[in-house]
């Protein structure tokens, strides 16, 4: 036979070589790695969180998390609509977080019975108005009464001020907030520059760079506050890594050696909406959430004037977005609300 004819394509009823067994639906080592490094940071530690969350529930209720009944999904989920104000769009992803651990571990789970509880919980949640109850979009007096609760000068009381200072001055999200690392922040002579490196609008993690001005007064100025809180921290060896830590009984913080909090020492966004309320609650608020740090400076901007493109940019929303529309709208509303104009 000719050399050439060993590149004539096979007979019709040839034999082909036998393939290895191999699953075609599994990804191969590297492949499951780039997938892995396609998800940001924030969404790896939301699922986390799901996950958590639904451990610790299963071990409260005597249920086994893995592999999961169909029974117990839909007890988990619902149980988050009757003690969270979790959207549907929420617990879906939380659902979706548990089967995915499921699927990590080639384990199948059956959602039916969990997905006609969130369908429930859809139908509920429009009847109701289609949204959670707000959180309570909170003014500059609100703000310097939670500020007056921590009034001293040690690590804890200066992390609490200046998370709550610098949630307020970037209209920041919490997730944004626990992401940020010391070195996302620069001191300039206008104020700070900090780095979002990822957030939930910045599906790319291309990173956003949001400009902090000096207040006028010293209580409420989130330069001097941020300032006074990382040279805490570089006072007690820590230079890098994550900005807002755990601080232990003793006043030290977490992530170093010596500390009794284990781990890197990163506040999650739970913790830090924990720390928001806690201040409000002993100023004497009542409906604050981290949320209201993000909220509140958007309303208050909008009843003052400030152009929506300029409220829209500091708070990393697109100007076309329907979201801020939340903030502005009942801002506008009391300025323009025609009765003003009628002889009432």
């Amino acid at each position: 036979m000719a050399d050439d004819d060993a590149l004539l394509p096979l007979p019709l009823d040839a034999a082909l070589p036998e393939a290895a067994a191999v699953d075609d639906d599994a990804l191969t080592a590297e492949a499951a790695e780039a997938v892995q490094k396609g998800w940001s940071e924030a969404t790896h530690r939301a699922y986390d969180e799901d996950w958590k969350k639904f451990t610790a529930w299963c071990a409260e209720h005597g249920r086994t998390p893995m592999p999961a009944t169909g029974a117990t999904l839909a007890s988990f989920v619902t149980h988050l609509t009757r003690t969270t104000d979790l959207s549907p769009a929420s617990i879906e992803r939380v659902l979706g977080s548990i089967q995915g651990r499921h699927r990590a571990a080639d384990l199948a789970t059956n959602a039916k019975a969990a997905r006609m509880v969130i369908k429930g919980h859809r139908r509920e949640w429009a009847q109701a108005g289609g949204r959670r109850k707000r959180a309570r979009a909170i003014t500059t007096a609100d703000l310097r009464a939670m500020l007056a609760t921590r009034p001293e000068n040690t690590l804890a009381h200066l992390r609490d001020r200046a998370l709550v200072l610098l949630g307020y001055a970037m209209l920041a999200r919490r997730s944004e907030l626990a992401g940020l690392d010391v070195a996302d922040l620069s001191f300039t002579e206008d104020g700070l520059e900090v780095f979002i490196a990822t957030s939930k609008t910045d599906r790319d993690s291309r990173g956003a760079l949001v400009q902090v001005t000096y207040g006028t007064h010293r209580l409420t100025c989130a330069v001097r506050t941020a300032r006074a809180y990382t040279d805490a921290l570089a006072a007690a060896g820590i230079t890098s890594g994550p900005l807002l830590r755990g601080v232990d009984r003793h006043g030290r913080p977490a992530g170093t050696p010596e500390t009794l909090i284990r781990g890197s020492g990163r506040m999650s966004g739970d913790g830090i909406n924990r720390v928001v309320k806690a201040m409000a609650a002993d100023a004497g608020l009542e409906g604050v959430s981290a949320h209201s740090l993000r909220s509140g400076p958007a309303t208050a901007a909008a009843r003052r004037g400030v152009d929506r493109s300029e409220i829209a940019a500091q708070g990393r929303w697109a100007e076309s977005s329907t979201a801020i529309n939340a903030y502005i709208r009942p801002a506008k509303g009391w300025e323009h609300n025609m009765l003003r104009k009628l002889d009432l």
